[in-house]
């Protein structure tokens, strides 16, 4: 059983709140889960692993987000649209590595768990046609699948 694409689109505070908890139940079995998440769902990662959210001044909105992955140090350009963020300071002390962080503005773009195998972007790296610049993620969800 892998967890993929958990519950884009909540609008319900008390469900939003109940299905982070429940996620972070599901990642402590993370040796059976698999999860790989984008938009709200890297938000809702974001409360599993006990970090925090904000509302951006403006928001992430389309098709030429710049991104870097910190790993590698490569400019990603992304597909956006979204108006909160993970705060970068409430992940300090915790098993989450900081993996994208946009561009313009330096906010949380991609996290990954230190311990389990799983990761989250704020972006859509499926985003098609082009840019394929996020498609290393898939490759990466799929490598994880097969351990």
């Amino acid at each position: 059983p892998w967890l993929r694409d958990i519950l884009i689109g909540l609008h319900d505070d008390d469900l939003f709140r109940q299905t982070h908890l429940a996620i972070g139940r599901l990642l402590e079995s993370a040796s059976i889960v698999r999860p790989i998440d984008n938009g709200l769902g890297h938000q809702i990662m974001g409360l599993a692993m006990g970090g925090s959210t904000f509302k951006l001044k403006f928001g992430h909105h389309g098709g030429n987000q710049p991104v870097i992955n910190v790993d590698t140090g490569r400019v990603e350009i992304t597909a956006q649209n979204h108006g909160f963020a993970v705060d970068a300071t409430s992940l300090d002390g915790r098993n989450v590595a900081i993996t994208h962080l946009h561009l313009n503005d330096d906010t949380v773009a991609g996290i990954r768990h230190r311990r389990w195998p799983a990761f989250s972007v704020q972006f859509h790296p499926e985003a098609s046609p082009g840019p394929h610049d996020s498609h290393h993620l898939f490759t990466r969800f799929v490598d994880s699948m097969q351990r």
